[in-house]
């Protein structure tokens, strides 16, 4: 620890102590692009959880996790001769000030509305396909949402939330359809295209699609917790109960508001 002691540590430690860990941390020398990106992915949703639960200070810690993935991959792509975190940052303030000539420039945007309207516009003509830019690894619904949406800006979309409704109905009819055919491989196809529908569905209703399926999670988890708690102070095995019995515990966490 000798010279490393500090009261307080800039950006520019953190970029020296990544140098370090790289050089004599044996865990560390080993890691790759490929072998961080689960980390990536965690330190996201643990932010995002922090947020959820207004924990300030998780929030604070958890940033601090999720800076770090971005250092390493930077260190990383230095130690390769491709790039370094100064690189990184470069690149991210000329987009910025690209991106933002309401701010840096002559333009004129008075509203958000206006700001992401002209944001899309240049992230188009910037881009060779309108598609682009949607990460392959994103959550499927959120995946969806950002595909249809970008397809929506150059006028790809349906005209109202009628048309809408009713192809998740010929979707859905679709769907059963293919049960009835039995068909595993048609029965896949037709369930994509009808969450795709219902995606489409709560875009218009402007539900978040992964925001709404996370809160139906996290309901199931208390609702599921309550009958746990149940069974457990009943001082019976699972087994004991019958279905009827158990639902009858999850109907009394739902009148209960859990």
């Amino acid at each position: 620890m000798k010279g490393w002691k500090k009261d307080r540590y800039t950006f520019e430690d953190l970029k020296n102590i990544m140098k370090e860990l790289r050089q004599k941390c044996p865990w560390d020398k080993k890691q790759t692009h490929d072998s961080l990106k689960k980390y990536l992915i965690e330190e996201t949703y643990e932010v995002i959880d922090a947020i959820e639960k207004r924990d300030w200070q998780a929030l604070k810690e958890e940033l601090g996790d999720l800076l770090l993935q971005p250092i390493f991959h930077a260190r990383i792509a230095e130690e390769e001769g491709r790039f370094n975190i100064d690189d990184v940052i470069d690149h991210l303030c000329k987009k910025l000030i690209k991106r933002h000539p309401h701010v840096f420039g002559e333009e004129e945007a008075k509203t958000a509305e206006e700001v992401l309207k002209n944001w899309e516009k240049r992230k188009i003509e910037e881009r060779k396909s309108v598609l682009e830019g949607v990460p392959k690894h994103l959550p499927a619904l959120m995946r969806a949402e950002k595909l249809q949406k970008k397809a929506s800006k150059v006028g790809f979309d349906w005209n109202n939330f009628e048309e809408v409704k009713e192809k998740v109905f010929e979707e859905w009819n679709e769907f059963w359809s293919a049960v009835e055919k039995g068909d595993k491989r048609e029965i896949e196809h037709e369930f994509g295209d009808l969450l795709f529908a219902l995606v489409n569905l709560a875009r218009f209703l402007k539900i978040d699609p992964e925001e709404a399926l996370q809160k139906a999670n996290e309901r199931f988890i208390k609702r599921f917790s309550y009958v746990e708690k149940k069974v457990k102070e009943s001082g019976k095995p699972w087994e004991d109960f019958t279905l009827e019995e158990l639902d009858q515990f999850w109907k009394e966490a739902k009148r209960k508001n859990i």
